[in-house]
């Protein structure tokens, strides 16, 4: 029996319609920015796994400090205890986040790392006596899929059994190319009431709603309101971090910094879980305080992990050295030469960049995820040898920085015969449904 076959009677995967997927691909091995499968076939991981593989996969200088982490302390609780690599961490992620940053809660992934920060900000006005509990986010976000991070995401088929249990939120539009104005406005008339806790954000680019992007000028206008108005901030940086913009965060294009930061995916460089928020020192100090009911009850058992606090650390060595910097200008660079070449083209709609982002959106009846065109553009991916996962009609490139510019040719190829595909030039057959599911 075949691992897929395995796998097949013993595993619920996520994002997946287990009675209409195909087999899932065995994958056996990893090796910079290639993953192999059992039959040998090798594929370009355009899509760094779900967004965390930034150094490659494998990767020997990852694997030994993990390797030697492990010989020394696997995990300890972090509760009246601690460890070097959870400090050492925490104080080189201060050094490089945005000013005004000065504590680190850890967790356990993205998800968490936004509840943690939504917690922190509704306590935090309920430690200071003035209780203030609505939240404000960008319609078509996402932040993850527990519940305080569902409530803060778009309603939507990915949340709508859970609408009834989830907390109100107000929603205000992204402030994408030509309605910044309309955004601002709406966020200054709810700011206005004088009982917003916080507001929650993406910054310049929202993944899972097909990586819509906007400016850090309007960016830096909400969070001026913010500010004006005593609303906390949360950036959630757990896709756009560690160099994915162009820069080491998006926060570093603004003038105006959060109050709080989500981080996870790539702060491992993708080789293992681990969630942490950071906050600046008004908001830790509203915790300080001789009642003990005013403490931050929230906590995991795997609460700064060192094993995951060392390849993090790791990784941190590899984005800052200057080859990897080198290399995210260099996929900048090839990005937009790309993207020029291509948005004048037929059946695309809109390619849009942003540092190591590039999305290229397909004309289609509608841009949705479930749109009928995801399937078939997958599939096709997959048969030249490169993986693209894309978000309904809407294809993304966010590669490790290790990717070359021979394989990035590979994945763009791959987006041109996409584009062939689409407009019907080029017959591709809709996925072969013989090894679906029962």
């Amino acid at each position: 029996m075949s691992l897929a076959q395995r796998d097949q009677n013993v595993i619920w995967h996520p994002y997946t319609q287990m009675k209409t997927a195909a087999l899932p691909i065995p994958i056996v091995r990893g090796e910079g920015a290639m993953l192999y499968s059992e039959d040998g076939t090798g594929y370009v991981d355009a899509v760094s796994s779900w967004w965390v593989n930034l150094h490659g996969h494998a990767h020997p200088y990852i694997a030994r400090k993990v390797a030697e982490q492990l010989q020394t302390l696997e995990h300890v609780i972090f509760a009246g205890f601690t460890h070097a690599p959870a400090v050492e961490l925490a104080e080189r992620l201060l050094q490089i986040l945005p000013q005004g940053q000065s504590r680190m809660f850890y967790s356990d992934n993205g998800s968490t790392a936004v509840e943690v920060a939504l917690k922190m900000a509704i306590q935090y006005w309920n430690n200071l006596g003035t209780p203030k509990k609505k939240i404000i986010a960008f319609r078509d976000s996402y932040h993850g899929d527990t519940f305080g991070a569902m409530a803060v995401s778009a309603r939507s088929a990915f949340t709508a059994p859970f609408w009834s249990y989830l907390f109100e939120v107000e929603f205000v539009d992204v402030p994408i190319p030509g309605k910044e104005e309309e955004t601002v406005k709406q966020l200054e008339a709810y700011a206005s009431g004088g009982d917003v806790a916080a507001f929650i954000y993406e910054p310049l680019v929202l993944g899972t709603a097909g990586m819509v992007m906007y400016t850090p000028e309007v960016l830096n206008k909400l969070m001026q309101l913010c500010q004006q108005h005593n609303i906390l901030s949360i950036a959630d940086e757990v896709m756009t971090g560690f160099g994915r913009t162009g820069r080491t965060f998006a926060t570093d294009y603004l003038q105006y910094q959060p109050d709080m930061v989500c981080l996870s995916k790539g702060l491992t460089g993708g080789t293992m879980a681990l969630g942490a928020t950071s906050c600046n020192e008004k908001i830790y100090e509203a915790f300080l305080h001789e009642d003990k009911s005013k403490t931050l009850f929230h906590g995991h058992s795997y609460t700064a992990n060192p094993v995951a606090c060392a390849a993090s650390l790791a990784s941190l060595d590899l984005l800052l050295q200057s080859e990897t910097q080198d290399n995210i200008r260099r996929i900048c660079s090839q990005h937009t030469a790309f993207a020029e070449r291509i948005k004048q083209m037929p059946y695309i709609r809109e390619v849009r960049q942003q540092g190591t982002i590039l999305a290229v959106e397909f004309e289609d009846s509608t841009t949705s995820y479930f749109s009928d065109l995801r399937d078939t553009l997958y599939s096709f991916a997959l048969d030249q040898g490169v993986i693209l996962r894309p978000l309904g009609n809407i294809i993304y490139v966010i590669a490790p920085y290790c990717i070359t510019n021979k394989q990035l040719d590979q994945v763009y190829q791959t987006i041109l015969g996409m584009q062939e595909v689409v407009s019907g030039n080029r017959a591709y057959p809709r996925p072969d449904l013989t090894m679906l599911h029962d």
